[in-house]
């Protein structure tokens, strides 16, 4: 089955994908944020399907704000959109786009948990599973 997304809706999985990962480095900051983010940028530009087509391109002009609280409130609510999207437009790709966000997830942590990374990553699973 061959499932066209909008522009918007694109976009609206790039911010959800592309800001889980910055998300993770905003949290990891003082372990390595830029590491965290180019591990969770890996981790999305390898996925496949229709996840990895849209994925493969960051989002260009969006302003996520200067804060971590500010990133979060376009984000974790982009993720729970994507999950609704794609549970209704191209339900087989809906397991695949949130495996990819939790893969992107754990790759940002970059083997070594700690106790804020591990919340931040909570929050998105969570938003993950709201839809």
């Amino acid at each position: 089955m061959s499932v066209t997304l909008t522009a918007q809706d694109q976009l609206t999985l790039r911010i959800a994908g592309w800001g889980a990962v910055s998300l993770m480095s905003a949290a990891g900051a003082a372990t390595s944020a830029h590491k965290a983010a180019t591990e969770g940028s890996i981790a999305l530009t390898s996925a496949t399907g229709l996840t990895g087509h849209v994925l493969a391109k960051a989002p260009k002009g969006v302003k996520y704000g200067r804060t971590t609280a500010t990133l979060a409130d376009v984000v974790l609510p982009a993720l729970t959109a994507s999950m609704t999207l794609l549970k209704q437009q191209a339900p087989e790709e809906a397991d695949n786009f949130r495996r990819t966000i939790l893969v992107s997830v754990e790759a940002a942590q970059q083997g070594r948990p700690d106790p804020t990374t591990t919340e931040m990553a909570r929050k998105i699973t969570e938003a993950l599973d709201a839809a």
